[in-house]
């Protein structure tokens, strides 16, 4: 059984291996560089949990996955999401997000969104049958334009795709 709150002090150090695991699925898609990318600090992972927005998903022997967010331009933004893939099929990502949506109203905010990969199917395909939806270029707030951008632009030959779905 896995349990969804926030995350302690003593949770952080096993984050970024969470996070390294969750990434290396990225290699199966041939998207070898974003496989590389280092995780957040542990020093990152402590202002998300500082600001009351870093919830982690434990079973007995510790985390397996967890989510950060932060507030950007009246929105709770997923900045990062990751779930040890040992664990994946069992609707972690989906309740680390739930949990989110429900903390986003507390937050003041009316949504969520995120930035993610368009064709990678753990990706957008999996956050649109959460209920997200594309965010059109035109039609993104100043804050995640730029997130949106500054993200392609670290990964300009993999298409990313700004989503949005009500808290």
């Amino acid at each position: 059984m896995v349990l969804v709150r926030v995350a302690e002090a003593a949770d952080l150090a096993a984050l970024p291996e969470v996070e390294r695991r969750s990434g290396a699925c990225f290699r199966e898609v041939g998207m070898d560089r974003v496989a590389l990318d280092p995780p957040m600090p542990v020093r990152v992972l402590e202002g998300f949990r500082d600001r009351g927005a870093l919830w982690v998903a434990v079973e007995v022997a510790g985390p397996v996955a967890f989510l950060a967010a932060e507030r950007l331009d009246g929105a709770l933004h997923v900045a990062q999401v990751s779930v040890d893939p040992r664990c994946a099929r069992r609707r972690i990502g989906a309740a680390l997000l739930a949990h989110a949506g429900a903390r986003a109203v507390r937050f003041g905010c009316a949504a969520l969104t995120l930035t993610t990969f368009r064709l990678v199917p753990w990706n957008a395909p999996y956050y649109a049958r959460l209920g997200f939806r594309e965010v059109p270029p035109g039609a993104m707030s100043p804050g995640l334009a730029a997130r949106h951008a500054a993200e392609q632009a670290a990964f300009p030959h993999w298409p990313r795709v700004a989503m949005c779905r009500a808290g």
